[in-house]
């Protein structure tokens, strides 16, 4: 349990605490449900409408409604499903608003299966100058920009794309923090070997860097294809892969990526995010490369983890899935380069269940080169 001048995420118990009183459903007919509730997050949910909007933009003094008056181009029913179209701006209310306590604050990301279909989504509050935040204290609605990058996509009312975190102070670890974990408990394997902390790579930051896994992967990659049908983004294992996925060889460990194609590749090392612990993937310095990646960023508590006092016929760890993509020129990446960093934080302490635990549906455990759910394995 962190002392009481450190800061921390919540967890689910605390969590579920707070839904009817800081975490409300936007309606009656949408109460939120306890599924949506992850180890250290929350999934947000779409609401009923898409506002096709001729561009994106900041939000700040300007109210959102008379942002949606001024940009709408047209409004799309999600209740049995409507098609956002690629490369084309869309505005969604969610079905949660918020009334947080002076003591917390918001941060959102994609969830994983978002980030695998090339959706680009950030979330916005009204009155507040960022995005994927809230200020301390936010009360208010919640709304979530959708660009779908290279394939069309079904939307229905319902689905969730996002997700919450609430943090009190400042969580994040140290790197001097992040070494002695990693001492006692390894956060990065080779195969089943743990790496030394003169081996792995953290920065000065605290930030852990992962490379991407090129060499023993058949294939190395998937390259999104240029020309698809409609993605059913809420349906599971519907789609052929080959109808939207091309693989990507990479031979001695080399491949080159085209400008403004999107790429699926996995880390080299096996990640291992400790029970008391979550962790934020975060983009690599622009200095060493034009790259976007991690579209998809959070890690709850026990992703890749197995109780070392359980016999497991799986391995410590879990590889981490980077979306990628190049921007300009064409783009070399080699096996082992750096192309991610993740930032650790303290959670209030263990949840009731890690990551996996509990779920209804698949998760991405055991993943490896794991393309979005909707895809048939």
């Amino acid at each position: 349990m962190p002392s009481s001048s450190q800061g921390h995420l919540l967890v689910d118990h605390e969590i579920r605490a707070l839904i009817g009183q800081s975490i409300l459903p936007t309606s009656a007919e949408a109460p939120i449900q306890p599924a949506q509730v992850q180890p250290a997050s929350i999934d947000l949910r779409l609401g009923p409408v898409a506002y096709h909007m001729r561009a994106g933009f900041l939000p700040g003094e300007i109210p959102l409604k008379t942002r949606i008056e001024r940009l709408s181009i047209a409004e799309i029913s999600l209740e049995s499903g409507g098609v956002l179209e690629r490369g084309q701006v869309y505005l969604v209310p969610l079905e949660e608003r918020l009334a947080l306590p002076g003591d917390l604050r918001a941060r959102f990301n994609p969830r994983s299966s978002t980030g695998r279909c090339d959706l680009f989504t950030r979330i916005l509050c009204s009155g507040h100058p960022r995005f994927d935040e809230t200020p301390a204290g936010y009360s208010g609605q919640l709304w979530i920009e959708i660009s779908p990058l290279s394939f069309p996509v079904r939307l229905l009312r319902g689905d969730r794309l996002g997700q919450m975190r609430l943090q009190r102070g400042q969580p994040a670890l140290s790197r001097q923090e992040l070494l002695e974990i990693h001492d006692q408990t390894p956060l990065c394997f080779d195969g089943v070997k743990p790496l030394t902390a003169e081996e792995i790579r953290v920065d000065e930051e605290g930030c852990l860097e992962l490379g991407v896994g090129l060499t023993g992967r058949d294939p190395a990659g998937w390259r999104a294809a240029s020309v698809t049908g409609v993605l059913h983004f809420s349906s599971e294992a519907r789609h052929p892969r080959a109808e939207f996925w091309e693989a990507v060889q990479a031979p001695q460990g080399r491949c080159i990526l085209a400008p403004e194609s999107f790429y699926i590749f996995a880390s080299r090392e096996r990640l291992v995010i400790p029970p008391q612990l979550a962790a934020e993937m975060l983009p690599v310095d622009i200095g060493i490369g034009e790259l976007r990646n991690n579209y998809a960023g959070f890690f709850d508590n026990g992703f890749g983890w197995r109780d070392p006092d359980l016999q497991d016929e799986h391995p410590q760890g879990t590889p981490a899935v980077l979306e990628v993509r190049a921007h300009d020129v064409p783009f070399l990446v080699e096996h082992g380069q750096a192309f991610c960093r993740l930032a650790f934080f303290r959670t209030s302490g263990r949840p009731e269940l890690l990551y996996s635990q509990g779920r209804s549906g698949s998760s991405y455990q055991d993943q490896d080169l794991t393309l979005a759910r909707v895809f048939e394995t």
